[in-house]
């Protein structure tokens, strides 16, 4: 019997060849499937992008001769829209794809090997209120590479919390000067007093910290090159009314609210469901839905 997988990525080929797509993104979670596509029968490879977990170890396997290019992507469990969404966003920053490209994504569940979904998607279609992917200022803010950072840190502790506990808490990347007047401690800050390059979000045990400062109540403020100015602040920018936030928290509307007054992205961790979501110009830009099945709530 012909494999189910190869089945599947050559119908991906051909669908992408019918609907005008420019790349087709094919996810493999483990070195299991990483072994099979390299010795695949496969034609067209090279039309393929590769998005692989960031901490996946290949092990001395090489797969760039297998693929167009390779997209490495946040390590945790996130449903499969997620996962599509935050690769869209690793491949437009490195002009693998383009904001307006239509893509075809095959994938399986996550961290299994076997692949069972194929999606067509065309970048400036395809996105809802249920499924938000306005990128655009994002793409091109200053910061978003620190931006991306804060969302992998978002991510974790969406899908585990602190120490086996559910935790809500807000980020605010950019202008964080103008972030600061508009805010106040609303508990002692844990930063200040050291240096730059100790509170960078670069370093390991600062990535730790912050995780663990998401308990307090308040924001935690970073500036444009990814450097902690703050945790516990209470935002004073006032709560947004747009229509879109309806039903949701005042954590998010906190949020929204300082991302409408200043230059800055917000993103929110949801204390109830894990899910992500960042704010740019004090409206939804993005969500993004970690699996948190490994969290005790």
């Amino acid at each position: 019997m012909k494999d189910q997988r190869k089945i599947i990525v050559e119908n991906a080929l051909r669908m992408s060849k019918e609907t005008g797509s420019e790349k087709i993104l094919l996810f493999l979670d483990t070195i299991q499937s990483c072994r099979w596509w390299i010795t695949a029968d496969v034609k067209e490879k090279k039309r393929i992008i590769v998005v692989l977990p960031k901490k996946l170890e290949l092990k001395n396997l090489t797969l760039k001769k297998t693929c167009s290019e390779i997209i490495r992507s946040w390590s945790g469990n996130q449903t499969r829209f997620s996962r599509i969404k935050y690769a869209f966003l690793h491949g437009v920053i490195h002009e693998m794809i383009n904001e307006n490209s239509k893509v075809v994504c095959v994938l399986g569940p996550s961290g299994k090997s076997h692949l069972d979904t194929i999606t067509i998607h065309d970048l400036s279609l395809s996105w809802s209120e249920e499924f938000p992917f306005d990128v655009k200022g994002l793409i091109r803010n200053k910061a978003f590479y620190t931006i991306m950072a804060v969302i992998d840190i978002a991510l974790d502790i969406g899908a585990l919390g602190r120490e086996g506990k559910s935790i809500g808490t807000i980020f605010v990347i950019g202008d964080s000067q103008k972030v600061l007047k508009l805010s106040h401690q609303a508990v002692f800050n844990p930063f200040k007093g050291y240096p730059l390059r100790d509170r960078k979000i670069t370093r390991t045990e600062v990535v730790e910290s912050l995780k663990e400062f998401a308990k307090l109540d308040g924001a935690i403020v970073i500036s444009d090159d990814g450097t902690v100015e703050a945790a516990g602040r209470h935002l004073d920018a006032g709560g947004s009314t747009a229509k879109t936030l309806r039903g949701l928290g005042a954590r998010h509307r906190s949020a929204a609210g300082i991302s409408r007054k200043t230059m800055s992205v917000s993103i929110v961790v949801s204390e109830s469901t894990g899910k992500v979501t960042i704010f740019d110009k004090g409206a939804i830009a993005l969500t993004l839905e970690p699996l948190i099945s490994r969290r005790l709530v």
